[in-house]
């Protein structure tokens, strides 16, 4: 999955070494996952497979 991945576009690195997914790419993904992501573009945040985006 994340060979597929754009870098500064779909993600970028943290200083820890972590990648973090953007709005852009959250949003396209089309669901919501649950792992509380930082750029999280649903409503209710961080709800497992919640596909309402915010406005």
């Amino acid at each position: 999955m994340f060979d597929e991945l754009k870098p500064d576009i779909d993600y970028y690195m943290s200083p820890d070494g972590y990648r973090i997914l953007t709005k852009k790419y959250l949003s396209e993904r089309g669901y919501c996952c649950g792992n509380g992501c930082k750029h999280c573009p649903y409503f209710p945040k961080h709800t497992k497979g919640n596909q309402t985006l915010k406005e």
